[in-house]
């Protein structure tokens, strides 16, 4: 029984990984790389409230230009102006 419980919350831990989408279109021509974030962030809870994922609550543009770009900035990598990121 024991052995059940730990493989079912295995299994409910990385299934949020698993299902992930690794490409996502967001809105205004913005496309985002979720595999590439994830392998090179390494930690979910710089964008997520919980390590194992999830919607990330009140995401828009507001969250997306302060967190994003900070971060962007932060690690001295990825786009930081306007048409870096809104492509069409």
């Amino acid at each position: 029984m024991k052995k059940i419980i730990i493989t079912l919350f295995a299994v409910t831990a990385f299934t949020g990984s698993a299902l992930a989408a690794d490409v996502i279109e967001m809105k205004k021509g913005v496309v985002f790389n979720h595999k590439a974030h994830a392998e090179a962030v390494k930690e979910c809870t710089k964008c997520h409230a919980k390590a194992e994922g999830g919607k990330i609550n009140g995401f828009g543009k507001d969250i997306a230009h302060k967190v994003c770009m900070d971060c962007h900035k932060e690690m001295k990598k990825g786009p930081t102006k306007c048409k870096e990121c809104h492509t069409k």
